[in-house]
């Protein structure tokens, strides 16, 4: 003891001066290093990186891109668990330390002293943070002072809250996933408000080491971690003991989620993705962008149902093609038990074989893809009453009866073969198949060969409402709603009708329906135009000629029209004159179109006659909830415009009737074009003007609506607001547009009548040969476009494929989900229009008391006389056409 106090001075003394020089030590570091140091108040301005996703206008989540994945969260929106448990596993003296935590460097030290080793320890949440944001992950003692001088500095620049909600959003958790929003979806599939104790305390765990530790590809390291996790937050009190007994004796339960995407649209988004790349660049995949688009999420999962039902429907009616593939099962065990016995895994010889075979089936199908509604199972067995037992992928055994099974088998695309009498000419066992999944059960199916598209669209602007351009995005990334230009076939007759109403002809002007012999421009033979029955129905009046889709009379018609003329009424349209033939072929729609190019056209009549712009990106929003991007698109005001009594007027005077404001505004855009020194197409707009800045994607989802502004409601809202320019007279639109009813009503859409609507109006197509088959149809509100054929435009689709038969039932599965419960919504008739009796024989005005006599719409001052003198009908009052130059005005 004498001994212990004649050193206590000294030992006093040693300690003092150490403690000296750890502190001059220190106060020399701070002032060396910190001049080299960033400021922390970059932290506010450096963004994380977040990835871009993209939004339904109704605010549903489909897709979101990026390396990393990230959802930031304010800190009153963390649950106070999530909170603890990372207290609890990483700094539970946070709330009291000044940034670092001097028992944590002491253990630190004594641990270097014993083991010589400068593991990683000691570091605060504070710490970790500037780590993050600065610092490498070197274990040096010059990284580790910067790291302690800068945790000092966010200390006194932030609050704790702030650097708590920093960290947790800023910390890598694994599996691609940053922050504690990202880690609950990934590894639980949940949002941060639905993790239990046990979870919260698994993604706390991860900081230290997230690779080895996260609970998919370690499980019992995983739990190790959580159960250190949950001891800690037992002993700091945040939980009780029943909570701790109940989540240490959970299990570890996790694979890995992709995004908690509401609704997959994947042609939409690639297009998305593409466009937002070329306007902002490679930052479009980490600042955070939100893109809302004009997608309406019900109606964009009926596109996709109707065009895969309709694909179906279409292979179920060319007959079974046979397995995609034909195993020996026995042979596929035994080959997988070696695998096994090779990589010293459990299942072996000994195993149980009904095990044996379930796992080596399973294994087996997991290598095939997977499709929409259909199952792909293997055939087990084929029964004496002709059923079958089939193993099914993550469904096991399952057995069909015959009536299940029955489908006549594929010969080529015109024919197929007889019925099958057994299971045997059917299926064996070993064959590979799919089975399709149908609201009444499972049925054998088949990957469909053909392919389809579908567009809709809002016919006052022209937003797309639903886009799908194909049977599934991941096995063909081709969109044919954009990408395919094919043959629209008559679906494009309304066009060349509408050239004629606005060049003199009537619904009710008779055109001869007899052949015709035309000569070709460099053809060695002449083209001999036929209808699509091969029969001829003589003199034809104009309505009727588009009701029963009459090729003769449309080729007719656009002769007298005059190609130059047609070409120049169908451009505002929006259908390109590159794409369109020089040739009277340009009447049974022989040029290239895609349905997205379609929708925009009819858009045109479904409007009442303007030109609309198709546009997919309502606006674009930063991280912070800023708008950075809208489109301002051509909307629809038909209040703004004078009355139109005579279709035959320039259509440039309605622009100088325009009010005072809309022409102030037609002048700016005029000036706009003029400054910038060129008439070069510019990119295509991307967003509605009237939708208000949100703060927050919460906010934007919350506001998001369809609005529709009108005119007399509303006059201010159109003081500055690009108007739709009219492309032809209403007049002429609403007569097209009830001639297509008529299609409908009466005539090749008439399938279509099972919707019980009066409001719509549609047109087949069937291009040459069968390659293609559309439907097009629209009411005031919504246009929609549907098409289907083989990727190989010279593959016919086979016989009695027609738009009518292949592609009206996804039209109109379409529209039984998008107007159900809604009000009728036809094209109001305009002014200027007069109602006549007319001889439906003639197409002249009928004499009083006929008693076959039928009504017709006319514009005024082109209604037909009863008499007239008109040099080009024959004797019989039938317009021929046949003389070249002739008119019959």
């Amino acid at each position: 003891m004498r001994l212990f106090w004649r050193l206590a001075p000294y030992v006093a003394g040693l300690l003092a001066t150490a403690a000296l020089g750890i502190a001059a030590a220190g106060f020399a570091a701070y002032y060396y290093l910190t001049p080299a140091l960033p400021s922390v108040e970059e932290m506010r301005e450096i963004p994380l990186q977040i990835p871009l996703r993209i939004y339904t206008r109704d605010g549903r989540l489909m897709e979101q891109i990026g390396e990393k994945r990230r959802s930031p969260v304010n800190f009153e929106d963390i649950p106070e668990i999530v909170v603890q448990a990372f207290l609890a596993a990483e700094d539970d003296r946070f709330f009291d330390h000044p940034g670092f935590d001097y028992q944590g460097i002491l253990r630190a030290a004594i641990n270097l002293a014993i083991t010589g080793s400068k593991a990683q320890g000691g570091s605060t949440i504070t710490q970790q943070l500037a780590r993050e944001y600065f610092l490498t992950r070197d274990r040096t003692f010059i990284r580790k002072a910067k790291e302690l001088i800068l945790a000092i500095q966010i200390e006194k620049e932030f609050t704790k809250q702030e650097i708590l909600a920093l960290y947790l959003n800023k910390i890598f958790l694994g599996q691609r996933s940053y922050g504690v929003v990202a880690s609950a979806e990934v590894y639980f599939g949940k949002n941060l408000g639905d993790l239990s104790v046990a979870e919260a305390a698994t993604i706390a765990g991860l900081p230290a080491a997230p690779s080895r530790l996260n609970p998919v590809s370690n499980p019992d390291q995983s739990r190790d971690r959580r159960g250190y996790v949950l001891r800690r937050m037992r002993e700091l009190g945040f939980i009780d003991e029943e909570s701790f007994t109940a989540a240490i004796n959970t299990p570890v339960e996790s694979r890995l989620h992709g995004p908690r995407v509401d609704l997959r649209a994947p042609y939409v988004a690639e297009m998305i993705r593409s466009e937002m790349l070329r306007r902002f660049g490679t930052n479009t995949y980490i600042d955070g962008y939100q893109v809302i688009t004009t997608i309406d999420s019900s109606l964009q999962r009926a596109a996709g149902t109707s065009l895969r039902k309709a694909l179906f429907e279409y292979d179920r009616r060319h007959g079974f093609r046979g397995p995609v593939a034909q195993i020996t099962i026995d042979e596929l065990i035994a080959d997988y038990l070696a695998e096994q016995a090779v990589d010293g895994e459990s299942l072996t010889a000994d195993t149980d074989p009904e095990v044996q075979k379930e796992i080596t089936l399973q294994d087996y199908l997991n290598g095939f893809p997977v499709y929409p509604n259909l199952n792909i199972a293997i055939v087990t067995a084929t029964l004496e009453d002709n059923s079958a037992e089939l193993f099914l992928r993550d469904k096991g055994t399952v057995t069909l009866a015959w009536d299940q099974i029955l489908w006549r088998r594929y010969i080529n695309d015109d024919v197929i073969g007889a019925a099958p009498e057994n299971i045997d000419e059917m299926l064996q066992p070993g064959d590979v198949v799919y089975l399709l999944s149908t609201a009444t059960g499972l049925l054998l199916g088949q990957l469909p060969e053909a392919q389809g598209a579908f567009v809709a669209m809002d016919p006052k602007d022209g937003a797309t409402l639903a886009m799908t351009g194909g049977f599934d995005y991941y096995s063909s990334k081709y969109n044919r709603a954009v990408q395919a230009k094919r043959q629209p076939g008559s679906s494009f007759k309304p066009f060349i009708y509408s050239a004629a109403l606005e060049n003199g002809f009537t619904a009710a002007t008779v055109v001869l329906d007899a052949p015709v012999v035309l000569d070709s421009a460099g053809q060695e033979e002449s083209w001999r135009p036929e209808n699509y029955s091969n029969r001829f129905y003589g003199p034809t009046r104009l309505r009727e000629g588009l009701v029963r889709s009459m090729n003769l009379v449309s080729v007719r018609v656009l002769r007298e029209v005059g190609l130059r003329n047609a070409l120049k009424h169908l451009k505002p349209f929006g259908f390109p004159e590159s794409a369109l033939p020089r040739d009277l072929a340009l009447a049974l729609g022989s040029g290239g179109a895609s349905p997205w190019q379609m929708a925009e056209g009819f858009a045109g009549l479904a409007s009442g006659g303007y030109s609309v712009d198709r546009y997919l990106i309502d606006r674009v929003l930063d991280a912070d909830g800023n708008i950075v991007y809208r489109t301002e698109p051509a909307m629809v005001c038909s209040q703004c415009a004078p009355a139109w009594f005579d279709g035959r007027e320039k259509l440039e005077a309605e622009e100088q009737a325009l009010p005072e404001f809309a022409r102030k505004t037609a002048d700016t855009d005029e000036e706009a074009e003029s400054e910038s020194g060129t008439d070069e197409e510019q990119p295509a707009p991307l967003v509605d003007p009237e939708v208000p800045d949100y703060a927050s994607s919460q906010d934007m989802i919350a506001g998001a609506s369809e609005w529709h502004p009108d005119f007399s409601e509303t006059p201010e809202f159109w003081a500055d607001r690009n108007q739709a320019k009219r492309i032809i007279s209403p007049q002429n639109a609403y007569i097209v547009y009830d001639m297509m009813r008529d299609v409908i009503n009466r005539g090749t859409g008439r399938r279509a009548r099972e919707l019980g609507r009066r409001d719509i109006g549609g047109k087949t197509g069937t291009s040459n040969n069968r390659r293609d088959a559309w439907f097009s149809g629209f009411n005031h509100t919504i246009v929609g476009i549907a098409w289907v054929g083989f990727d190989d435009d010279s593959r016919s689709l086979g016989a009695g494929e027609e738009g009518s038969r292949t592609a009206l039932p996804m039209w109109k599965d379409f529209m039984k989900a998008a107007i159900v419960n809604t009000p009728e919504a036809p094209l109001e008739q305009p002014s200027g229009i007069v109602t006549v009796r007319i001889s439906p024989e003639t197409g002249l005005a009928a004499p009083a008391g006929s008693s076959n006599a039928i009504f017709e719409i006319f514009r005024i001052g082109n209604e037909p006389q009863v008499n007239p003198n008109i040099a080009d009908y024959n004797e019989n009052g039938i317009f021929d056409g046949e003389d070249e130059g002739s008119s019959i005005f």
